[in-house]
């Protein structure tokens, strides 16, 4: 994919993918434990998922991974992740017949959020999500560039 294999993406990634995990992991199991959603709306998937879409500008640059279209395999990886876990959860609500977090009318646009096109859209919207995270990191990681050349980033490395 963009000239690099699955594994080195997730290898490159790997601590932010099991970052992901724990959080929706934490935040799933506070819900379904009975926390309220006022306290478990601090930890949020889709923050993190903004956290890496500054950093992984920079660490593309800094750590010469790639470019805009390594940087695009890494956005695609970490929301497909995501998502993907969201729609899990999405789908033990609708299994269970309980609500989460993530089928919250609070998060669901005020509607039930266990049906199957609700997990259905997470399932198909993390390519048009990393698509515009996409545009907006190539955009930090076109500053990055002009701010500091790959040739001054390879000689601080040394």
């Amino acid at each position: 994919m963009f000239g690099k294999s699955l594994s080195e993406y997730v290898r490159f990634q790997r601590w932010f993918l099991v970052l992901i995990v724990v959080v929706f992991a934490i935040r799933l199991i506070a819900s379904l434990a009975g926390l309220p959603i006022e306290q478990t709306r601090w930890l949020s998937v889709n923050a993190l998922l903004l956290a890496g879409l500054v950093y992984f500008p920079l660490a593309v640059h800094r750590r010469g991974f790639g470019g805009y279209k390594q940087l695009f395999g890494l956005l695609l990886v970490q929301n497909f992740l995501a998502q993907f876990l969201i729609a899990l959860a999405v789908v033990l609500g609708i299994v269970t017949g309980v609500d989460n977090i993530f089928t919250a009318p609070e998060y669901s646009g005020g509607a039930d959020g266990k049906t199957w096109l609700h997990a259905g859209a997470h399932l198909v919207g993390w390519i048009p999500a990393a698509l515009i995270g996409w545009l907006i990191g190539s955009l930090i990681l076109l500053v990055a560039r002009k701010l500091q050349p790959r040739a001054r980033v390879e000689a601080a490395s040394r």
